[in-house]
């Protein structure tokens, strides 16, 4: 049975957000990376919704979404999908992210712990200081001017392709029509300024500026899951290993043959890992008591 998803858009604090929502049953957000949209997820989305409530937004700035001069900040990008979620009246919810969304998702576990059930990090950043050169580079004085005059013969020379595509019968790998997509909708100067203002806040030219690891014991208690493409070019596996030994009771899914994208390289596989986690989990309960034992625990009284 064919799924349907819808695309919708809600205005929050006078801006206008868009989602696609879909299914029915416990709710899973899942939220997209750096230049991305919901269509991050589009190859996963209707089967998660079979079982799930799926509600994946265009971040602000993005896709979608109302773009322009704002905070893109982890933690405004967090209370904008809290706020999200209270139009929408999710109280809780599964929350998925990748690459920067996978730092958006612990930013909102940290701040808003009561309204996530578990995590699930896909190629995630802040994680560890490594990451691609290419992003490191866009982040440099001139990037705008560079893009601005690249982009629009990108997105050409990209939609003549697709059409030669189209008419051959050759669809292109779905991870290289992702970042194609994402390269032409940098034309567009309102997106490029959002991009550019997210991606400073985040990496600086000599890596990752946002680092969750010397918190990751906060979800001690938090359901994880981390899956990560053995051939990540972005953010390095290692970054995985090392956050699974850093959260004990977390699970580690490794795609041998995947990229920085491995739900859209190996689709399937991540579907069964995602309601595999699910139905063999229970949802975490917070606690305020729990919550402030953690936090003394890993305190140090520093004597004045």
């Amino acid at each position: 049975m064919t799924m349907t998803l819808d695309h919708r858009s809600i205005r929050l604090h006078g801006r206008e957000v868009a989602y696609v929502v879909g299914g029915e049953g416990p709710t899973l957000l899942l939220i997209h990376g750096i230049g991305g949209d919901w269509r991050t997820w589009e190859p996963v989305l209707e089967d998660l919704a079979r079982q799930h409530r799926v509600v994946a937004p265009d971040l602000p700035g993005h896709g979608r979404s109302a773009k322009g001069a704002g905070d893109y900040s982890l933690g405004a990008l967090a209370n904008a999908l809290r706020d999200l979620g209270g139009a929408l009246g999710i109280e809780r919810a599964t929350v998925i992210g990748h690459s920067l969304g996978g730092g958006i998702a612990m930013q909102f576990s940290y701040q808003f712990p009561e309204r996530c059930e578990r995590l699930v990090l896909v190629s995630s950043g802040g994680l560890g200081p490594d990451v691609g050169l290419v992003l490191r580079l866009a982040t440099l004085p001139g990037s705008e001017l560079f893009l601005s005059l690249t982009a629009p013969a990108a997105r050409s020379l990209i939609n003549l392709a697709a059409s030669a595509g189209r008419a051959l019968r050759i669809r292109p790998a779905a991870d290289a029509e992702f970042y194609a997509r994402t390269f032409a909708a940098l034309a567009d100067r309102e997106t490029r300024a959002a991009f550019l203002g997210t991606l400073r806040g985040v990496v600086g030219t000599r890596g990752q500026l946002v680092d969750a690891r010397d918190r990751l014991y906060l979800a001690q208690h938090m359901p994880t899951l981390i899956a990560w493409g053995e051939r990540d070019a972005v953010l390095p596996v290692d970054h995985a290993r090392a956050a699974q030994e850093a959260m004990p009771g977390s699970r580690l899914e490794i795609f041998e043959n995947a990229g920085h994208l491995p739900q859209l390289d190996d689709p399937r596989r991540f579907i069964d890992v995602v309601e595999n986690f699910m139905t063999t989990t229970d949802p975490s309960t917070y606690s305020t008591k729990r919550w402030t034992e953690l936090l003394r625990s890993h305190g140090e009284r520093i004597e004045t």
